[in-house]
């Protein structure tokens, strides 16, 4: 089933994908269908849980790395994020003025279920709950060195669109074979399979909760592959994962 939180009326609503339409799960207008285009999307989190705690990759794809100039790590490269980053399906994301090089990173996503501790590799699809999309914008100006970003880079107020999605786990028989794409202003840019990624979502799960408890809610970003270009203001970026649905976003210059 595919999930999403939106607002109607000044009122959020958790709903879920009916045909195409939004069947509305609460509110006083609970049981309605409504057309995507009539509502204000925002990230497919549920209301509680909120994530504590937000994961993401980097260099997770080899060819990523190589596009980079970068070798492959030998070990996950993870640094955290703060929720004021996420905005919905067909938000806007600003770019701050006078950055050179800004560009998208569309990234499979695991929303936790269950909290986690000590969890087995061969155990961890139990304790997901289910994937969204995110795109995660990296501001590449600020950036220290590929293997520590500072908070500049990747925590800035909306530049982590996520959606328009949650999928249920069960319902993706394999989320480590998925085709992934990019377009930016209707031209591909980026194209790729989840099964490039060097460390898969059932590793980084176990590696993550051997030395700290995984949360509901909590969210794991799990890299991208090449071909990421610089976006501009007026850009239209579409992030897209088999399965799982295409998230669009425009960029807009900062104030």
């Amino acid at each position: 089933m595919k999930h999403a939180r939106i607002v109607l009326d000044g009122i959020a609503h958790d709903a879920t994908e009916r045909d195409g339409r939004l069947l509305l799960e609460n509110g006083p207008r609970q049981g309605q269908l409504v057309a995507p285009d009539t509502v204000t999307w925002l990230p497919p989190l549920s209301a509680t849980p909120r994530p504590r705690t937000i994961f993401a990759l980097g260099l997770n794809y080899a060819d990523h790395a190589k596009e980079l100039a970068f070798k492959a790590p030998e070990e996950p490269l993870v640094f955290l994020k703060s929720e004021s980053t996420l905005t919905g399906h067909r938000g806007f994301t600003r770019r701050p003025a006078g950055v050179q090089f800004m560009h998208y990173e569309c990234e499979l996503t695991a929303v936790i279920g269950r909290t986690a501790r000590k969890v087995r590799r061969d155990d961890a699809r139990d304790f997901i709950a289910g994937y969204t999309v995110a795109n995660d914008y990296a501001i590449r100006d600020y950036l220290e060195n590929w293997y520590r970003p500072n908070l500049r880079v990747k925590n800035r107020d909306t530049c982590t669109p996520l959606g328009p999605w949650r999928v249920d786990a069960a319902d993706i028989a394999n989320p480590m074979a998925l085709a992934l794409q990019t377009t930016v202003n209707g031209r591909v840019t980026q194209s790729g399979n989840t099964q490039g990624m060097i460390f898969d979502v059932p590793f980084l799960i176990e590696y993550f909760s051997s030395f700290m408890t995984l949360q509901p809610g909590d969210l794991i970003l799990t890299g991208t592959p090449d071909g990421v270009v610089d976006c501009r203001p007026g850009d239209v970026v579409v992030t897209e994962i088999e399965g799982i649905g295409a998230l669009q976003n425009t960029v807009v210059a900062s104030p």
